[in-house]
């Protein structure tokens, strides 16, 4: 894929290009960017940019190193694209992930018991995960290939598979590049890669696309040049909802708000994109405040029948709400882009609840998120987060009712 296929991260792509363009590309990168930032995407459209016959200039192996030699033609170097072309044919095979080149590795998981798995045994899994799901993370891909409840690795094995594919010639862009998503995954068999890594064969670039540097190596981290990168800006991902999920730009902005730039959230968001959270809400604290155990306790029935997902869009749904409420009470007189829907609920919220109580609120919804993610009970959970909501709110009586 192409740097254009990259959901906003311009200062990032460009950081990218200029490393190419002034010779001064590491050996080893580190991309290091949250869930959602788009570090395996950026990754594969790194990749297509080097071994691009037009982009750099560099079309046959005889051509300048990337890793600091002066060019032979510095004319070329000046003429240098900004993004892959996408037609030749380097980028039609970097693109469909079977350029001979590049090579992937990421976590996996035996096919059966005694298995010594390697991440090309997932090739065609991988292709058409990647086609699918770039922004996903390793539990969608672990799910993707029917882990379960197996813990993927990158195994021995796969380093030595690693070793052995490196020392070998390239094949036809005199560049030899490995993309390693998900080094988390990566226990102290990692080892075996360091000499690779610190003395690589000539014109040899690691790519590392991790979320959590705390979680790699400290051996290998200490090989790497890190390039970190931010989440994309809420206006992009409101963009890329519109132009590539479909959604209208209402829709697209209040998901772009409410995945605080995490667009691998936002696509999970637009599953639930035409619920009606409001309403959702508007029952709850109608059931607490004035309709009493009743109704609360069919709200709670209704809510636990819905998908772990559904919950915690709905929880953060109340949690953008709060904030904004805040938002208003301190920023009055000052224009704040919010919906007029949602302004109007959220001043409902500043009546029925102080600032002390909003931010006790938040911290219970945010507790609750928690525990939602690692499978608690949801109709017990939501019993208790009912009963705190009241007592949090046990002095104000007003409803938001009409």
């Amino acid at each position: 894929m192409p740097f254009s296929s990259v959901i906003g991260q311009d200062q990032t792509k460009q950081q990218l290009v200029e490393l190419v363009h002034f010779n001064r590309l590491s050996h080893a990168l580190l991309l290091l960017g949250q869930e959602g930032s788009g570090a395996l995407p950026m990754a594969l459209a790194f990749a297509q940019y080097v071994v691009c016959e037009k982009a750099n200039g560099k079309e046959t192996a005889s051509g300048p190193s990337l890793f600091g030699e002066e060019p032979s033609n510095p004319a070329a170097a000046r003429v240098m694209l900004s993004d892959a072309c996408g037609v030749c044919p380097s980028c039609v095979k970097a693109s469909q992930l079977i350029h001979p080149d590049i090579h992937y590795s990421y976590p996996v998981i035996p096919r059966k018991a005694g298995d010594k798995p390697v991440s090309t045994d997932y090739g065609s899994e991988w292709r058409e995960f990647v086609k699918q799901y770039p922004y996903g993370n390793s539990y969608d891909w672990l799910q993707f290939i029917g882990a379960e409840n197996k813990q993927g690795n990158i195994t021995a094995q796969e380093c030595n598979d690693i070793i052995h594919k490196l020392s070998l010639k390239s094949f036809e862009s005199g560049y030899k590049i490995l993309i390693m998503w998900m080094p988390e995954y990566l226990g102290n068999e990692g080892n075996k890669l360091l000499k690779l890594i610190e003395e690589p064969p000539v014109n040899t670039l690691f790519l590392l696309v991790a979320e959590n540097e705390s979680l790699i190596l400290p051996t290998i981290l200490s090989r790497t040049q890190l390039v970190k990168m931010p989440l994309p800006e809420t206006a992009d991902i409101e963009q890329a909802l519109v132009e590539r999920a479909g959604l209208e730009q209402a829709q697209a902005r209040q998901i772009a708000v409410l995945c605080e730039g995490n667009y691998h959230e936002a696509l999970q968001l637009t599953r639930h994109a035409g619920d009606d959270w409001q309403g959702v809400l508007r029952d709850w604290l109608n059931a607490i405040l004035k309709n009493g155990p009743i109704a609360q306790v069919k709200w709670i029935d209704e809510i636990s029948k819905s998908g772990r997902e559904r919950q915690k869009q709905f929880l953060r749904f109340f949690n953008h709400l709060l904030e904004q409420a805040i938002r208003l009470r301190y920023m009055e007189g000052v224009s704040i882009p919010i919906p007029d829907i949602e302004k109007d609920f959220a001043m409902r919220l500043n009546k029925i609840a102080d600032i002390g109580q909003q931010q006790a609120i938040i911290g219970e919804l945010d507790k609750a998120a928690y525990y939602i993610e690692r499978n608690a009970h949801a109709k017990m959970l939501f019993h208790a987060l009912t009963i705190k909501l009241y007592h949090i709110l046990a002095e104000k009586k007003v409803t938001i009712v009409n």
